[in-house]
């Protein structure tokens, strides 16, 4: 959708903004451009609506020349959201969202119709927020009106720069998680400047690691962190990568141990001989239709089992750690922290498929990064252990 084949900006000072830039942006793709200020990464967006013009090179849009399409028209086609949202302070919410229709042509009734669709979309209820002026809106309110403005003539790029930046840590990480959400429905082509990597890692379907007007690296987040190309990113990503990494590796089946399981309608009896053969502490319990339940100790079914008929339900403790197959490691280590627990359940929808132990999101972890070292399946990494002192 985006291509940029040898751009380069330069300015009669001698100063070179952005140096032989070539890398192409799929169509549907949330593309990250991160590194620090003055890398260059601004001036590549600008360049893309001609804000900016290339001192050389070509930029395509859609397999068009961009040099040939009039930038007044070019930039009605592109969605711009910027950090300050850049909002009409004297136009309400609903007419703010309706700028471009507007300018395009659209009849009012239509302009405002869309306007208000957007803002629902974005959390915010027109009936309520649509008679506002930016000024009675918090910071993270105003920068949803800024990115229901930038979708209301469904343009098929988005370019935003550092347009959660200016809002605190809190409701900048729920903007992070509401807008995807709206990518995994809306599929925009997008680039996305932040200096941040937590965010590019977070956001991106791949990043663009700059160094000085240069892409040091062009890959996936997963590849970025485990695989830098260069001393220079492998010092911005930072040292602590592997952690940043958790966030970008997700649970795969390959990943899990599968303890002893019993049922909740088990005699305790059974259950506690079935274990005690396995040589297990504990077991996970299941409902009649395999859902997960809980789980339970053996010493507590040994000892009702000894006497009457008692079932494994009326010892059972529910199992509150557990997430869905695909959650990223770094989830899981959340979770497990939070329940202090030694291991938390994985589900396929209502379907109990295992259990991820510390141990396990560490080996995850380390089949994640030579999984992609080497282009290979996660599950075809043999690991050498470390042996126990």
């Amino acid at each position: 959708m985006i291509r940029f084949e040898h751009v380069t900006k330069s300015y009669a000072d001698g100063t070179t903004a952005v140096d032989d830039l070539s890398f192409e942006v799929a169509e549907g793709e949330l593309v990250t451009l991160v590194g620090p200020s003055g890398c260059g990464k601004t001036t590549t967006m600008k360049m893309v609506n001609r804000l900016i013009e290339p001192t050389s090179g070509h930029i395509y849009l859609d397999g068009k020349d961009i040099s040939t399409t009039d930038p007044v028209e070019l930039r009605r086609r592109i969605g711009y959201v910027i950090q300050q949202t850049g909002l009409f302070p004297h136009k309400t919410v609903l007419d703010n969202t309706a700028t471009v229709p507007h300018l395009l042509g659209w009849p009012r009734k239509k302009a405002r119709d869309r306007a208000a669709e957007l803002l629902e979309l974005v959390g915010l209820d027109p009936s309520r927020y649509g008679d506002r002026y930016p000024e009675q809106l918090s910071g993270g309110q105003r920068q949803r009106v800024g990115v229901a403005r930038a979708l209301a003539a469904d343009p098929p790029v988005l370019l935003m720069d550092e347009p959660f930046g200016a809002v605190d840590p809190v409701v900048r990480e729920h903007l992070q998680t509401e807008f995807l959400r709206l990518q995994s429905t809306l599929h925009k082509t997008v680039l996305f400047v932040t200096h941040d990597i937590e965010e590019a890692v977070r956001l991106g379907d791949r990043i663009a690691v700059y160094g000085s007007g240069r892409v040091e690296q062009y890959d996936t987040p997963a590849t970025v962190l485990g695989a830098p190309a260069t001393p220079y990113v492998a010092e911005f990503v930072g040292a602590d990568r592997g952690l940043k990494r958790l966030s970008v590796t997700p649970i795969e089946t390959t990943d899990l141990e599968q303890p002893p399981v019993v049922h909740l309608d088990d005699t305790a009896g059974r259950a506690a001989a079935r274990m005690t053969e396995d040589g297990a502490p504990w077991a996970v319990v299941l409902d009649a239709e395999d859902r997960l339940h809980g789980w339970v100790a053996a010493g507590a079914l040994a000892a009702a089992g000894s006497g009457g008929q008692s079932t494994v339900r009326a010892h059972a403790r529910r199992m509150d750690a557990w997430l869905p197959l695909g959650a990223p490691l770094k989830q899981a280590f959340s979770t497990m922290l939070q329940y202090d627990a030694g291991w938390i359940a994985v589900l396929d929808g209502d379907r109990f498929l295992g259990v991820l132990t510390p141990a396990g999101l560490h080996e995850a972890l380390r089949r994640s990064t030579t999984a992609d070292a080497e282009n290979i399946p996660r599950g075809d990494v043999a690991l050498d252990t470390v042996p126990t002192l």
